[in-house]
């Protein structure tokens, strides 16, 4: 997939929310970065600082830390046409704290930070579209907090296939029962219960 589909591709996902200009894309078009992660590759590691906001092109990708015993938890996965990140350390400028990792061959498309906060002034449908982005995302994470506190394994199951529809055979098990906060096992046994 050469670079002007890839920038197209980004777009028109910008697009469906924001209109942009012919001047709003290529200053846009301008500022990005094309980078190719193969399979099991991290984008981000502990102690590194998240530069940039990265769309997914082609693959799959996942964002996980490892508790004091060395546990991993993923906290999200993301498609074709997702965006993925430590969105903590994005915006507060910390140290990351999680890995972000492709687990197939996947195509980025990034945005460095200090490009595009200079665009948010300059075009300010870019800076909506981020907006509305990062208050979404902030929603998704909050409906998760309290899901994994008040709903039981199998209905946090039920809201896992409902919105990651596409994505349920191209993730190994473990990592779905880790997103989920369960073991494997458990997982499997909730497979076959509800099947």
């Amino acid at each position: 997939m050469d670079i002007r589909h890839q920038t197209k591709l980004l777009i028109s996902h910008i697009n469906q929310d924001v209109a942009l200009d012919k001047h709003a894309v290529d200053k846009l078009s301008s500022i990005l970065v094309f980078k190719k992660l193969n399979k099991k590759e991290f984008l981000i590691r502990p102690r590194e600082t998240a530069n940039t906001m990265n769309f997914i092109v082609q693959g799959c990708m996942r964002s996980y830390y490892l508790d004091e015993n060395a546990q991993e938890h993923t906290l999200q996965l993301g498609i074709e046409q997702w965006w993925i990140n430590d969105l903590y350390s994005y915006l507060s400028r910390k140290k990351s704290r999680m890995y972000v990792q492709a687990l197939e061959k996947t195509l980025l498309v990034q945005l460095p930070k200090k490009e595009l906060d200079k665009l948010y002034i300059e075009i300010p449908e870019i800076s909506h579209f981020f907006r509305t982005k990062i208050q979404n995302a902030y929603v998704a994470v909050q409906e998760r907090v309290i899901d994994s506190m008040s709903d039981n394994a199998y209905d946090r199951y039920k809201s896992f296939r409902k919105a990651y529809r596409d994505i349920e055979q191209r993730v190994p098990q473990y990592i779905i029962a880790s997103y989920l906060g369960v073991t494997p096992e458990f997982l499997s046994y909730l497979r076959k219960k509800h099947s």
